[in-house]
């Protein structure tokens, strides 16, 4: 438990002053990069103190001043704090809108523009995620979804939620598929405990959907690159 405990300790200790200072000055400048930044300086210190290292492959270089839309395999809770600090710059993320009910860390998402998403399976709920992805590739923030909507039990990939697809082909903006391993031995589903180890991401090289002539194929050549970066045992559901 000693992992988990020191994570959790590093991130209470540190998140309190940085949220005290960077949420008023957030509301003050209209400014949140200073937030973020501090957000992600935290989010490194506690899984290096946890003992959690981070092996990066980058398949292919990434233009400085493009916006992208990342979409990576859930496996673990410990999937978003590995990966949000490897983008290049900030990014929003798809989340459930429950999690926006969290104190502090609820209120900083918003003011971080992190797109709400309902499981209510109704198209109304999923056309408004879109759309507000979309007002946040236009403001040049990058926009991350774990494809699959929830974190797989065993570590094999599930079925790819459309969401991100739509998104794809209706801004244009270029798609970053991204493969992670490692953590679903570190944190599993259901569990609290935490296991030291090392996380393996890969970058895949950027998708243009133009090059796509349906959502479908966008959606099968994401999932056939993801499953490029993994152990062949995590290719199944």
């Amino acid at each position: 438990m000693l992992p988990g405990l020191i994570l959790l300790l590093t991130y209470f200790v540190l998140a309190i002053p940085a949220a005290l200072i960077g949420i008023p000055w957030t509301l003050i400048s209209g400014d949140i990069s200073l937030l973020y930044r501090w957000a992600m300086g935290i989010v490194r210190v506690g899984l290096r103190l946890a003992g959690i290292k981070i092996e990066v492959t980058r398949r292919a270089p990434l233009e400085p001043g493009k916006r992208y839309i990342f979409l990576s395999n859930h496996v673990s809770n410990l999937d978003p704090p590995v990966l949000l600090p490897l983008l290049p710059g900030r990014t929003a993320v798809f989340i459930k809108r429950s999690l926006m009910r969290i104190p502090v860390l609820g209120y900083g998402m918003r003011l971080g523009d992190f797109i709400p998403v309902d499981r209510d399976g109704r198209v109304e709920s999923a056309k408004e995620s879109v759309t507000a992805a979309a007002r946040v590739l236009a403001s040049g923030v990058h926009v991350t979804s774990f494809v699959e909507g929830t974190r797989s039990r065993d570590g094999r990939l599930l079925s790819f939620k459309k969401g991100p697809f739509y998104l794809a082909k209706e801004t244009g903006a270029p798609v970053v598929p991204v493969s992670i391993w490692g953590t679903e031995s570190m944190l599993k589903k259901g569990k609290l405990r935490l296991y030291p180890g090392t996380a393996h991401v890969t970058f895949h090289e950027p998708l243009n959907p133009a090059d796509f002539a349906t959502r479908e194929d966008l959606l099968a050549a994401v999932r056939r690159a993801i499953e490029s970066g993994l152990p062949e045992w995590m290719w199944t559901t």
